[in-house]
């Protein structure tokens, strides 16, 4: 299918923050519809965690919008950058990953984001690849672009000088050498959270001084997670995993607000805007419930990273377990051999591994969300019998059936 330039400027402004700028974006768009020669479009992530969350993936949406236009993706792993540690909004500077974290978190990233992009038509690059063949007068040289004063204009570096909190000189380093990328791959285009732009107009900056045409800059918003509030964090636990149960996944993003549903679909949804602004008159004159919009979201993003029998699947676990209070068919088991005759339940939760430490079960227990053979249990005390079997369950959607041997 082919796009007019007007298509193709409205989906990749689409959710954008920035888009610097807009017209030069225009004037790449038409050379590239000119000559037939895509853009190449690049976007960089340091390999810090091994998992990607729903949050990561509002770049890659934005990648495979490009993908859809016909343009080339540049998915570029910064397996060098991730060991200088990336200072962005740091209070403190960052410890860096060692070779061995940066290679097996690398390779998990690769196989995760082609359950978005299209494999045929995105090329993996390292950038270690010219950075580490980089000697030191080119660092030297590199570093020279680049003063001190400018440096400071980054808030959280001159945050941390205000407050005298340290910052290491390799710190500096990061925005050139992630600028450089830019020059290195000859980008086009290259996509950034908020969070990054400082970093990405680096790359502008360095394109001019090596004698290419800037590349345009698209920044995304970071994704507010299932608290409504903070931006989607492992730490912060309010995550989507896109490597966790069909399930979880659509359970999970049921539990988003109708508020948010809609930036969701925005960052997310591979449905036309115009699709999703019938979606939204819709459900305001009353024609669809809100919950059943939630619902076709679910389906659609358990879907992306399973497949549509499996959503299906996962909206019909959830409507038995939730509605009709049952117990999923796919209940985890396991075997627990323990010394004593009664075991405490936080601890039996946490070898069940329902919970991550005792203190969460305690946690748990105390908000009346644990469970065994369906009685809800309030008391943080609680010891069970080591004998026979018993389900437990945590929250709405944590299960597992556990056999004392």
């Amino acid at each position: 299918m082919k796009y007019t330039i007007e298509e193709q400027v409205a989906l990749i402004e689409r959710g954008a923050v920035d888009v610097i700028s807009r017209e030069d974006l225009i004037k790449k768009l038409r050379k590239s519809e000119a000559t037939g020669t895509p853009l190449r479009v690049k976007a960089g992530f340091d390999p810090t965690a091994p998992d990607l969350h729903l949050g990561h993936t509002v770049l890659i949406q934005k990648l495979k919008h490009f993908q859809d236009l016909g343009h080339d993706v540049l998915f570029l792993i910064g397996d060098f950058t991730g060991m200088i540690g990336d200072p962005t909004g740091k209070s403190e500077t960052r410890k860096p990953l060692t070779q061995e974290d940066v290679a097996r978190n690398a390779e998990t990233y690769k196989t995760q984001i082609f359950k978005i992009l299209d494999p045929a038509k995105t090329t993996v690059l390292f950038n270690s690849e010219w950075l580490g063949r980089m000697s030191s007068y080119e660092f030297v040289k590199l570093a020279s672009q680049l003063t001190v004063a400018r440096m400071l204009e980054r808030e959280d570096f001159r945050e941390r000088f205000e407050s005298q909190r340290p910052i290491s000189i390799h710190e500096f380093l990061y925005p050139l050498v992630q600028g450089y990328d830019s020059v290195a791959m000859r980008a086009d285009v290259e996509l950034g959270g908020t969070d990054q732009l400082f970093n990405v107009l680096m790359g502008r900056d360095l394109q001019r001084t090596w004698g290419q045409e800037p590349q345009v800059v698209v920044t995304m918003p970071l994704l507010e997670g299932l608290d409504g509030v903070n931006k989607m964090s492992k730490s912060l636990g309010n995550y989507i995993g896109i490597t966790e149960k069909a399930d979880d996944i659509y359970g999970k993003v049921l539990s988003v607000s109708d508020e948010l549903m809609f930036r969701y679909y925005d960052l997310l949804s591979d449905l036309t805007t115009a699709e999703i602004n019938t979606l939204k008159q819709d459900m305001h004159e009353g024609r669809i419930h809100p919950k059943d919009v939630k619902k076709k979201l679910a389906r659609e993003l358990t879907a992306r990273f399973y497949d549509a029998d499996t959503a299906l699947k996962a909206e019909e676990n959830f409507e038995r377990v939730f509605k009709q209070h049952d117990v999923p068919e796919d209940v985890p088991e396991m075997q627990v051999t323990v010394d004593e005759d009664a075991v405490w339940l936080p601890r039996l939760l946490v070898i069940a591994g329902l919970v991550s430490s005792t203190g969460e079960g305690r946690r748990m227990i105390t908000q009346n969300a644990v469970s065994v053979d369906g009685l809800k249990i309030d008391d943080v005390d609680c010891k069970l019998k080591a004998g026979g079997e018993v389900l437990l369950k945590v929250g709405k959607r944590r299960f597992c059936k556990v056999k004392f041997v």
